[in-house]
C-alpha cells in the first residue's frame, strides 16, 4: 500500500459525527443539543405563520402544539391514555404488574449502570403514557387508502430494560389501528433472563422467539423477518416509542410502489428524563467517507423545494434503527448481509443496496417515532465494537463501493488488515441483481459527497523489510528500506499523482498486460496504459490490467496476500511482477 507522507484520515467534527456510535460513543442527536432538554427543538418551516415563539414541553411531554395553530393548552391531540389505562388494548394473561416488578431497581444502585440510560425514571414512567403529537399541522389532514396491508413489527433485543421493552410494545399497540398490527415478532438476542421472552409472549398478537446464542440485531432481524406473516415488515429498537398516526403513512408509500424503503422522522427521548423531544423536520441522514453517519440539515436545495411540509424526503442512507420494507423485496435483496456481527454498519450496506438495485429510500415528516439515543453501549462485542464495526462496514465498502472504497481506507487506515470475512456471496448477489456502480450512486443519490481531490503524495513502496528503489534509469530493484518517518532516499521515494507512480521525469510502467509482467521505468505519458496506476485495498492495482504490484514472481499468479513477514522478496534481475488483485504492498 502507499504509505502517505503526514497524512490524516478524514474525520468528522464532534457536532457532526453520526449516531451509530460503534467505535466512538454515539454523539448527541441534534434534539438533545441543548441546555434544557424538556425544550422543543423545532425549524421554523414546521411552525404557522402566525406563531412567535417555540413553546416547551410540559414534563408529562404533552402540552401546547408547536406546529399548530389555535391548539395552545389543548391536550385533546394527545393521544396516549392516562398511565395505567389500557384504551382497549387487551393483555391477555400478561400480569404487567409482576413483569415490571420482577427487575426493579434496588435502592443505591446506579440507575445508568446496566442501561446507559436512567433506569429509575423509565420505570417511575410505567408502562403507557400521554406523548404530544410532535407532526406538522397539515399532517393531521392527509389521507390515506383504507385498504392499507397490515404489518409485522420486528422488535430485537438483549437485555433491555423490561419497563423501556413494554413501552415501545404497547405504544405499537395504543397509536396503531389494529387492523394494521398482524403480529409483533420479539426476538431475544440471548438475554441473561429468559423469562423476559416467556412473559411478553402472553400479550395478544406477540410472538417471542429466543436465540441459543448471541446473534445480534442484524441476524436476529433475518429470524424474525423469516417467520413473518405479513407482507409489510416493520423494523423497531425495543427502546423505543411511536407517536400519533405513525405507521398509515409509511404503509402508504410502501403499497404505492414496494420498492420504497420508508423510515420516520426519529424524535429524542432523552436518556436522563425520559423527555420527548421534537426533532427537526429539515434534518437529514449524511454520511462521510468513513462511514459514520451524521444529522445534517438537508440541501437548501431540496429544502426549497418542498413547498409541502409533508411530503416524503429523500435520504441517500437511513439511519437503521427503524424502517418499513416490503417483505418480498427485502427477500429479493437478499435481506441483511449475515456476516456482519452484532450492530453497526450494516444500515450503510442496506442503503447502498437498496439504490443502487432499483429501490429507493425516503423519510416521512408525517410519521414519528421517539428512540432512547444513549452515549455508550450498555452490552459486549465478541471483539470489542471497535473491531466489530470496522468489519461490517468494511464488508459494506469492499461488496459496494467500487474503486470508491480507496477513500474509506483513507478515512479509516485503521481497516486496513482487518479481517472482514468472505464476501463471495454478498458480490455474486450484486451480479444476480444487476445493481449500478457507485459511482452512479454519488452522482444520482448523493452528489453532495464529495470526492476527495487527488493532491499528489510522496511515499515508499514498501514489502516486507525492503522497497522499491529507482536508479535514474529504467531499471528497478529492491533494497533495504532506509527511511526514516517521512524522510527517505532519493531513490525510495515515489510521488502518486493518480494515475502516475513517478520518479522526476521517469514513471512506474510495464512492459505486458500479463500476470509476470516486469516493471520498469519509463518517461511519463498519462495516456500511456503501462503507466496508470491506483490504490486498490492494501495493494497497488494496475489499472488497465486489473494485476497487482508484488516483488515474488514464484507466487504469481495464485497467491492471494504477500503478507510483511514473508521471506526475502526476489526481484530476479529487473523489477517487481505483476499478481492478481491481493498482493499487499504495506
Amino acid at each position: 500500500m502507499l504509505q502517505q507522507n503526514g497524512s490524516k484520515p478524514l474525520k468528522l467534527s464532534a457536532a457532526a459525527r453520526g449516531i451509530i456510535g460503534a467505535v466512538h460513543p454515539p454523539p448527541l442527536h441534534p434534539a438533545q443539543n441543548t441546555a434544557k432538554p424538556d425544550h422543543l427543538w423545532l425549524s421554523s418551516g414546521a411552525l404557522h405563520p402566525d406563531r412567535r415563539r417555540q413553546e416547551p414541553w410540559s414534563e408529562s411531554g404533552c402540552g401546547a402544539r408547536g406546529d399548530s395553530p389555535g391548539r395552545q393548552n389543548d391536550p385533546s391531540h394527545c393521544d396516549a391514555a392516562p398511565a395505567g389505562r389500557a384504551r382497549g388494548v387487551q393483555m391477555g394473561r400478561f400480569d404487567e404488574k409482576a413483569y415490571l416488578s420482577g427487575k426493579q431497581l434496588k435502592a443505591g444502585d446506579d440507575p445508568y449502570r446496566e442501561h446507559a440510560f436512567n433506569l429509575q425514571e423509565s420505570d417511575r414512567l410505567g408502562s403507557e403514557r400521554a406523548i404530544r403529537d410532535t407532526r406538522h399541522y397539515r399532517c393531521a389532514s392527509v389521507n390515506f387508502d383504507p385498504d392499507l396491508p397490515p404489518t409485522s413489527v420486528i422488535i430485537t433485543f438483549h437485555n433491555e430494560a423490561r419497563s423501556t421493552l413494554l413501552r415501545t410494545i404497547k405504544s405499537v399497540l395504543l397509536r396503531s389501528p389494529a387492523a394494521l398490527i398482524q403480529e409483533i415478532i420479539l426476538v431475544d438476542d440471548f438475554s441473561t433472563d429468559p423469562e423476559d421472552c416467556q412473559l411478553l409472549a402472553q400479550i395478544p398478537k406477540v410472538i417471542c422467539l429466543r436465540n441459543e446464542r448471541r446473534e445480534g440485531l442484524i441476524r436476529s432481524r433475518v429470524r424474525g423477518a423469516g417467520v413473518a406473516t405479513a407482507s409489510i415488515l416493520t423494523f423497531l429498537d425495543s427502546h423505543c416509542e411511536v407517536n400519533t398516526d405513525w405507521l398509515q403513512p409509511m404503509l402508504q408509500r410502501v403499497k404505492e410502489d414496494h420498492t420504497r424503503v420508508v423510515s420516520p422522522i426519529i424524535d429524542v427521548i432523552s436518556l436522563d428524563n425520559f423527555a420527548y423531544l421534537a426533532a427537526s423536520a429539515d434534518l437529514g441522514v449524511r454520511f462521510d467517507w468513513n462511514l459514520h453517519f451524521k444529522w445534517e440539515q438537508i440541501p437548501i436545495e431540496q429544502k426549497m423545494a418542498r413547498t409541502d411540509p409533508t411530503q416524503p424526503i429523500r435520504t441517500p442512507v437511513i439511519a437503521g434503527g427503524i424502517f418499513v420494507m416490503d417483505k418480498s423485496w427485502f427477500n429479493h435483496l437478499g435481506q441483511y448481509d449475515s456476516h456482519m456481527d452484532i450492530w453497526g454498519g450494516e444500515n450503510f450496506e442496506l442503503s447502498f443496496r437498496v439504490w443502487m438495485c432499483g429501490g429507493s429510500l425516503e423519510i416521512l415528516p408525517c410519521s414519528r417515532v421517539g428512540h432512547v439515543f444513549r452515549k455508550r453501549h450498555p452490552y459486549e462485542f465478541p471483539e470489542g465494537n471497535a473491531l466489530t464495526y470496522i468489519k461490517n462496514t468494511r464488508r459494506a465498502a469492499e461488496v459496494w463501493m467500487d474503486d470508491y472504497k480507496q477513500y474509506y481506507y483513507l478515512a479509516r487506515p485503521s481497516a486496513q488488515g482487518k479481517s472482514f470475512g468472505s464476501i463471495s456471496d454478498r458480490l455474486a448477489l450484486r451480479r444476480k441483481l444487476n445493481c449500478n456502480s457507485f459511482r452512479w450512486y454519488l452522482e444520482n443519490v448523493y452528489p453532495e459527497l464529495r470526492v476527495p481531490k487527488q493532491e499528489p503524495v510522496s511515499s515508499m513502496l514498501k514489502q516486507g523489510g525492503l522497497c522499491l528503489e529507482s536508479h535514474g534509469t529504467e531499471s528497478l530493484s529492491l533494497g533495504e528500506c532506509r527511511g526514516s518517518g517521512a524522510i527517505w532516499p532519493q531513490s525510495q521515494k515515489w510521488t502518486f499523482a493518480e494515475p502516475l507512480i513517478r520518479q522526476q521525469d521517469l514513471c512506474l510502467a510495464i512492459t505486458a498486460f500479463s500476470s509476470g509482467s516486469k516493471v520498469r521505468m519509463e518517461p511519463c505519458n498519462p495516456k500511456d496504459g503501462k503507466q496508470k496506476w491506483k490504490p486498490k485495498g492494501p495493494a497497488l492495482q494496475h489499472a488497465v490490467s486489473g494485476l497487482c504490484l508484488d516483488s515474488q514472481p514464484r507466487l504469481a499468479p495464485h497467491r492471494r496476500t504477500v503478507p510483511a513477514s514473508a521471506g526475502q522478496p526476489n526481484l530476479g534481475a529487473s523489477a517487481a511482477h505483476l499478481i492478481k488483485p491481493g498482493g499487499a504492498w504495506v
